[in-house]
C-alpha cells in the first residue's frame, strides 16, 4: 500500500480507476447528449443554411464528435488518476459545460453571433485546460490537442455561417 500527502498524490490502481473512467465517460457522452436535447433535426438545419465551400458534409460531425468525446473522457480521467480533483479538472469540467451550451445555441435557438462568442469562450478554456493538463500528463495534453483543433475549425465555421446568414 503506498503513502500519499496531501500535497502529491500516487496513480490511482485498481477497479476504482476503471470506474473512475467509466464516470469520464459518462460525464463526457451525457454533456453531448445535454447539448443536443435541446435541439432535433441538426441535419436538415445545417443542410439548409448558406455555408461556405469548405464546410464538411453534416454525416461527419457525428463521427468526429464521438472519437474527439472519447479522448477528452480519456484525458479528464489520466489527469485524475495523477493528482486527483484540482484546477486543471476544474478547467476540464468548464470546457465540457461550455461544450454542451454551445449546440442549443447555434441550432436550438439560431443564434450564430451567440454561439460565435461562446464557442471563443469554449475555445480559450479548452486551452486553460491544455495548459494545466501539460504540467501533469503529456499523453493527457496530446488527446486534447485534436478537439482544440477541432473546435478552432468549427469557431470558423460558427463564424461563416454568422456571416452568411445574418
Amino acid at each position: 500500500m503506498r503513502m500519499t500527502t496531501a500535497r502529491t498524490r500516487q496513480p490511482t490502481r485498481g477497479t476504482r480507476q476503471w470506474w473512475a473512467l467509466a464516470g469520464f465517460a459518462v460525464a463526457v457522452f451525457a454533456a453531448a447528449a445535454l447539448g443536443s436535447l435541446a435541439v432535433t433535426g441538426t441535419s436538415a438545419e445545417y443542410a439548409s443554411l448558406e455555408q461556405p465551400g469548405w464546410a464538411p458534409p453534416s454525416w461527419l460531425f457525428g463521427p468526429v464528435w464521438t472519437v474527439l468525446y472519447a479522448m477528452i473522457a480519456v484525458a479528464g480521467w489520466l489527469v485524475w488518476r495523477r493528482v486527483g480533483f484540482g484546477p486543471a479538472l476544474i478547467a476540464w469540467v468548464v470546457q465540457l459545460v461550455l461544450n454542451a451550451a454551445w449546440t442549443p445555441l447555434f441550432f436550438g435557438a439560431g443564434q450564430y453571433g451567440l454561439a460565435f462568442a461562446e464557442i471563443v469562450v469554449m475555445w480559450l478554456a479548452i486551452g486553460v485546460t491544455v495548459l494545466l493538463f501539460r504540467r501533469v500528463s503529456t499523453l493527457a495534453t496530446a488527446l486534447l490537442l485534436p478537439y482544440w483543433a477541432w473546435v478552432t475549425f468549427a469557431a470558423a465555421l460558427n463564424y461563416s455561417i454568422w456571416q452568411l446568414n445574418g
